[in-house]
């Protein structure tokens, strides 16, 4: 009996030890492949910020080649392109007036198919992938169907780094591109479609002195000569003309296709980071441009100066584009009785820019009727007068072409607004009609009949009783600009 209980009790303990034996190795077991697990999912994390940033010791143990290989097959695929980096081909087309795409990698062109290869440097070889392209045409009047139908398109494409482009030109600082197409031959469209866009756009963009290589699209052989000075203003590179280049041309840094426009004749300053983005800005750069180049002798007087001169801007019947002064002769002999030394100006599309310059710089005031020969008052002098003989029906346009512009320059801006009896159009239609009465009313919003009847029909004999006084009021304001500024 004795002996039965030993035995029972051995029995007992032995599976007692056999059951702790295997809690311990079962507790064992689990705590390994707790850790594994944690260690499995440190990895991975660290393999998803950072495929080059597994620890080397735990990689070779714990995981695999494959699987290593696989871990950072997901994390590509799943971060092709870091958060922080722009988007390769980024275009904007939410503005009125323009749109503009920026090019955020290195960038090669091609002249000969107008096409802009933007280098992909996240791009897969091993996966076939759809190239991102886009269109543009950058000239900033985007809504006007006439105008936007004479532009070139251009095409931005993204490239893999497998796609060979021989680079034949290799640059080192940015690109700006824009078309000089559109209504381009108009020197007020030149300017307002162009030039001052060009402005805005460098400021806005390039602030701090970071100048970009032009790149101008046209056709036009003689705008290159016409503006070659000016745009050497803009930047110290040299321009590239895309229908004369056929080597291919690459940048490394920040392409920007287009223009901003801030509106008809505008720069708003309150967008622009520097203190000189504004009119006054502008027309220091028109200074910078043709200050001391002379190449014409205009028939002024070249003794000390008694007399301001009045620049007196024709418009040229033979043109039939409306808005001719009638009785000019008779302003002219006017404005010389009243004190003025005058001077005829009558500019055509390939008038000279810095002979106009020249001319316009050392005069005091300036006296036309609206038309885009009065673009030229950009080359007045801050402080100087401008005179705009404005016509029946076409208010608004001379307030937001030049009047705006000339008061933001610094200009002493008058606007003589003529009498129905001063219209031509009171011959074709006479004095009580709609469209001489209210010219709003009987256009109601009508562009066509803007441009034909207000623009186009009328012209102007200026009542020179009346006009006789505002010449008297901006021969003492012009006087008293000479006495200061010569």
């Amino acid at each position: 009996m004795v002996v039965m209980t030993m035995k029972s009790t051995r029995r007992a303990s032995t599976s007692m030890i056999l059951r702790m034996i295997v809690c311990f190795a079962f507790f064992m077991i689990l705590h390994q492949i707790t850790s594994l697990f944690l260690i499995h999912l440190r990895s991975s994390s660290s393999s998803r910020i950072s495929s080059t940033n597994i620890p080397g010791k735990l990689t070779s143990q714990l995981i695999t080649t494959n699987h290593l290989k696989a871990i950072r097959k997901q994390s590509f695929q799943q971060q092709k392109r870091p958060r922080s980096i722009q988007p390769l081909i980024n275009c904007d087309k939410t503005h009125k007036f323009h749109d503009i795409c920026v090019l955020n990698m290195p960038t090669t062109l091609d002249p000969n198919t107008s096409t802009f290869y933007v280098f992909d440097p996240f791009s897969n070889p091993s996966l076939i992938s759809k190239p991102e392209v886009h269109k543009i045409r950058p000239y900033p009047r985007k809504l006007d169907n006439t105008a936007m139908s004479r532009v070139k398109e251009l095409t931005l494409i993204t490239t893999s780094s497998t796609t060979k482009i021989h680079c034949q030109i290799q640059h080192q600082a940015p690109s700006l591109v824009f078309s000089a197409e559109g209504y381009t031959g108009n020197i007020f469209h030149d300017f307002n479609d162009g030039i001052v866009p060009l402005f805005v756009t460098i400021r806005s963009l390039f602030p701090n002195g970071d100048y970009p290589i032009l790149v101008v699209s046209t056709s036009l052989d003689w705008w290159f000569s016409k503006y070659a000075e000016l745009l050497v203003s803009f930047t110290p590179h040299p321009i590239i003309y895309l229908e004369n280049s056929t080597e291919t041309h690459c940048f490394p840094s920040t392409t920007t296709i287009g223009l901003i426009s801030h509106g008809y004749m505008t720069i708003n300053s309150t967008l622009l980071p520097n203190s000189d983005g504004n009119f006054l800005g502008f027309r220091s750069l028109l200074g910078a441009a043709y200050d001391g180049i002379t190449e014409h002798n205009w028939p002024i007087r070249k003794r000390r100066r008694k007399r301001p001169i009045l620049v007196l801007v024709g418009r040229m019947a033979s043109a039939q584009v409306g808005r001719v002064i009638l009785n000019q002769a008779d302003m002219e002999f006017l404005a010389k009785r009243v004190g003025f030394e005058v001077a005829i100006f009558e500019p055509n599309a390939f008038q000279s820019l810095s002979q106009a310059y020249e001319l316009i710089n050392k005069s005091h005031a300036m006296v036309g009727v609206h038309g885009a020969a009065l673009t030229h008052s950009l080359f007045l002098r801050p402080g100087s007068v401008l005179i705009q003989v404005v016509p029946l029906g076409i208010d608004w346009l001379a307030e937001t072409y030049f009047g705006n512009s000339a008061k933001e320059m610094g200009l002493e801006y008058m606007k003589y607004k003529i009498e129905a009896k001063e219209s031509s159009l009171s011959e074709k239609y006479g004095k009580n009609h709609l469209a001489l009465k209210n010219p709003m009313e009987f256009m109601k919003n009508n562009w066509s009949i803007q441009r034909d009847i207000y623009l186009r029909e009328q012209d102007v004999r200026i009542d020179l009783v009346r006009f006789g006084k505002y010449l008297k009021s901006a021969f003492k304001k012009a006087k008293h600009f000479m006495a200061e500024m010569g």
